[in-house]
Order: C-alpha cells, then structure tokens, then sequence
C-alpha cells in the first residue's frame, strides 16, 4: 500500500469512527433534536436538506441518494407524504402525491423509453383511472387500472381510429367496437389463442396460477394489513395471439357504445384528489349489460354500409 492509499484510509477511518451517524448542520429544539430547518449528511453517503421536526423529517425537503436518485417535496414523520417528485438515475421520474413512502393519489410517470402513465396510483401500483401514452407509435390508453394491470373498461386511441372495449390484466377482452375518423363503427370481439392445442379462451383456469405451498411450510394466513395489500393479478401464460374477430360495420352512433371508464375511489386514495361525485352504480349496469348483448340481436339504426366504410374496415383489417 503506498503512503497517499494509507493515508486515504486513515482519514477515512477517523472519519467514520468521529461521525459514525452522519454529520448535522442546522436548528434544533430544546431536547437537542433536529427541529427546524437543516441540513444532513448520512453516513451511508445520501444527503438531506430541508424542514425536521422532532428529529424527523418533516415538511418540504430534499433528499439525494448516494447513486444520484433524488426526491424533493413533502415529508411527514420522516416519510414521503404530500406532492413531491422522484428522479431516478437512469432518467425515470415521478410527479404526483405520496402516502406514507408510496405513490398514492394522482400523478405522472416517465419512463425510461419516452412512455408515459398520468392518473391515480395506490401503494405504488396504477390502481383508479389513468391514461398510458406509448412513445413508439403514439397510441394512448385510457381506462381503469387495477394492481398495476389495465382491467375493465378502456379506449385505445390510434392515429386514424380508436377501439373501446374491456381489457383484462393488460389484454383487450370480449366485446368491443372499432371507431374510424370518417365515422362509422366496427363491432367485434376479441379472443385469446393458447399455443399448444389452438384453443380459443377467455380465461385462465384458477387452479393453474395457485401457488405452489411446500410441505414443511405451513399456509400463511393473511393478516388484516395483508388483506388490504394490493397484488397485481398473474398474467396470462400460454398466449400466442390476441384474435379480433369483427361481426359487422356501422355507422357511428353512441347508443351501440361501451361504457365509458369510471374513476375508483376508495379510503386509499388520497382526499386532494377525490372528487365529490358519489360512484354511479349505473356504470356497472351499463356495462353488464353491453357484455350480455349479442350482435345478430341488437337492432342498428340503419345496417346498409356504404362502399367508404367498407373500404376503411378493409384497410384496417390489411394493417
């Protein structure tokens, strides 16, 4: 070891051995406790700036991670609590409200690849109503998400048309309708293909995505924090192809609509953010009821397609 390494590690010895919690610049109260506004320096290398409170951070403040991640915005008791923004080090941002350390309320995520999530989150998970922008291509969704998985109703907007339909854990599902610029519509549904037998399916048998419980290890029993943990649904597995299968062209009319996606409320959802509308129990009828309809049943207002909605439906089952 040369003589400039050793004194390196001297130094740095000494100095973990004089500040082995870090050093603190800044106000305190009577009982000697970071209280005011301050600035600290860990002894794992991250730096904070900003309000405490009884030792805690607390109010607006800065926080800058070793590795260059960095949050600034509200605190409480020493969490992220409030409006605030984290940036990570490969360029990934939120913007939105945090409760207790979690994303939770609304706000924006930037992704690495230029995508874009704006709406409501719960435990760090997409959970309400949100719209995911998709930097290649430039095709929106918007509809409701659970557990960080597109489910229920949602839009899917292109450049020249948009599909409304039902999604589920992030695949379109069932009935739905293709709306074109020059207005007419496009009912349908779609299928999902399994890949070993060729079979058409709707959904995935329970009994497949249960878990594995080793035998030395007794189940766990969930626990009343447990129970209100989010937990993003399985994908499905086995899947080789999303099948749309079109049933007949018509003209635009919002009678022949899904219906549009509902905002979900619920106690985690932040109190800034909630609006003062009471959930309409309708929606859910509505949409029931859109599944139940057949479309050899439902009677269209005028069933003649002229030759342009017949050509727009050609050139979009030829992309």
């Amino acid at each position: 070891m040369s003589e400039d390494e050793s004194v390196e590690a001297t130094e740095s010895t000494e100095s973990e051995v004089q500040n082995p919690l870090g050093s603190y610049e800044g106000e305190r109260n009577k009982s000697g406790e970071r209280h005011g506004f301050g600035r600290y320096l860990l002894a794992n290398g991250d730096t904070y700036e900003g309000k405490y409170c009884r030792g805690l951070r607390h109010g607006h403040g800065l926080y800058v991670f070793k590795l260059g991640a960095r949050y600034e915005g509200q605190w409480c008791r020493g969490q992220k609590h409030g409006r605030g923004s984290f940036v990570y080090p490969d360029g990934t941002r939120y913007e939105g409200e945090w409760k207790r350390d979690k994303r939770c309320g609304f706000g924006a995520y930037h992704y690495r690849n230029g995508d874009v999530y704006e709406g409501t989150w719960r435990q760090n998970y997409r959970h309400g109503l949100g719209s995911y922008t998709y930097a290649d291509g430039g095709c929106k969704f918007y509809g409701s998400w659970v557990a960080d998985r597109m489910q229920g109703i949602g839009q899917l907007t292109h450049q020249r048309h948009r599909h409304h339909g039902f999604w589920e854990t992030n695949l379109p599902q069932g009935r739905g309708c293709y709306i074109f610029e020059k207005g007419s519509m496009l009912h349908g549904h779609f299928l999902h293909i399994l890949d070993t037998s060729g079979q058409i399916v709707t959904e995935i048998d329970e009994a497949s995505q249960e878990l594995e419980i080793s035998e030395d290890e007794p189940p766990r029993e969930d626990t009343a924090v447990n129970a209100k943990e989010l937990r993003p649904e399985p994908l499905k597995q086995g899947i080789v192809a999303v099948v749309w299968r079109s049933r007949r062209v018509t003209p635009y009319s919002p009678d022949l609509m899904p219906p549009e996606p509902a905002a979900v409320i619920d106690q985690e959802s932040s109190v800034e953010t909630l609006n003062d509308d009471v959930c309409d129990e309708t929606d859910d009828e509505r949409a029931e009821e859109y599944l139940k309809r057949d479309d050899d049943e439902v009677e269209y207002e005028d069933e003649y397609v002229d030759e342009e909605a017949e050509d727009e439906e050609n050139d979009y089952l030829r992309d």
